[in-house]
């Protein structure tokens, strides 16, 4: 598998994440385990993760899982902070207290001394960002991280965070950002990716098969299997079904009768190699739907094919973001 520098970073992840958000949940940990031994000998390298992930069973079981399954020289470990993990205004935010005792249980839980990549999964209105930003460099100062991102920040907080960590020597630089993007979830591209390609941010996209919709598996019922048959994921599933998006299904299909291979090999590899874009974060709940993504990784698509697809999923531009070239 191709390896790829995380944005303006010493930091070289492969070109697929693998996302354990269903660890410890809906994939227990010796489905985990095959996931993640079938992911090293593709030759992938980060696993994502989160404190809140099944309210820390997610990190737990992949800690597990470096202790006995796949040596922890092969991994590189990122998860996240700001998500309630506790009881009252202190169990949630992105305030030092906070943020320090996240990090210290994460990587409690994980039997770790460190991580590869600790990010702020969310902006906090009610901490001032300098408070925030003091702590990851604390986080980085002390050993407990190597290196900092951010997720789901929108153009404006990506920018802001960025510079201020340039503005002064010795702050620890954020080198990615971590947001919802695919064919069906394109809105990133008209802040936050130009923001992250200022700034020297490398982008992980979380979700780039569209919640599932793009693999088709939604095309014409919902499988009583799936994630968007039950009452906790429907909504979530529910949230990018439209006419629109009906139409680039459809244009996912159709390319990908065309070359002969998968929706979701035609949804990823779109995904993968979008401009920025260092490392889609491909979840699964079972090791043979994940060996499909690890499969796709060989697939290329051609230029009209592309242009197709852009065509039909092309988000609305305006006022003032629209840029000279559109």
């Amino acid at each position: 598998m191709e390896q790829r520098a995380l944005g303006r970073s010493g930091l070289v992840i492969s070109r697929l994440a693998l996302g354990t958000m269903t660890w410890g949940g809906d994939t227990d940990e010796d489905e985990a385990a095959m996931q993640l031994t079938a992911f090293v000998d593709a030759g992938g390298t980060l696993v994502d993760t989160a404190d809140v992930y099944c309210d820390g069973e997610g990190e737990r079981v992949l800690g597990h899982l470096l202790a006995d399954v796949v040596p922890r020289a092969d991994v590189l470990v990122a998860t996240k902070a700001v998500g309630r993990t506790g009881k009252g205004p202190m169990g949630r935010g992105a305030s030092r207290g906070h943020l320090i005792s996240a990090l210290d249980a994460s990587l409690d839980r994980m039997g770790l001394d460190h991580v590869d990549l600790w990010q702020l999964s969310a902006w906090d209105e009610a901490t001032p960002l300098e408070e925030t930003l003091a702590a990851c460099d604390l986080a980085v100062s002390s050993g407990r991280a190597r290196y900092i991102g951010v997720s789901n920040f929108t153009g404006w907080q990506t920018a802001q965070a960025a510079t201020w960590q340039k503005a002064w020597p010795g702050r620890t630089p954020i080198v990615s950002t971590q947001v919802e993007y695919s064919l069906l979830q394109r809105g990133v591209e008209r802040e936050v990716v130009p923001a992250a390609e200022a700034m020297g941010l490398g982008v992980l996209a979380w979700s780039p098969l569209g919640r599932g919709i793009l693999t088709g598996k939604y095309r014409h019922s919902t499988p009583s299997e799936s994630r968007g048959a039950s009452s906790q994921w429907q909504g979530f599933i529910d949230g990018l079904r439209s006419a629109k998006s009906d139409r680039i299904v459809e244009a996912v299909i159709t390319a990908a009768q065309g070359l002969g291979t998968t929706p979701l090999a035609v949804a990823l590899a779109w995904v993968r190699d979008r401009p920025g874009v260092v490392a889609p974060v491909v979840g699964a709940r079972t090791a043979a739907q994940l060996q499909a993504s690890l499969d796709a990784d060989q697939v290329r698509l051609p230029a009209a094919i592309r242009t197709a697809l852009e065509d039909v999923s092309a988000p609305p531009f305006s006022y003032p973001e629209r840029r000279s070239d559109r």
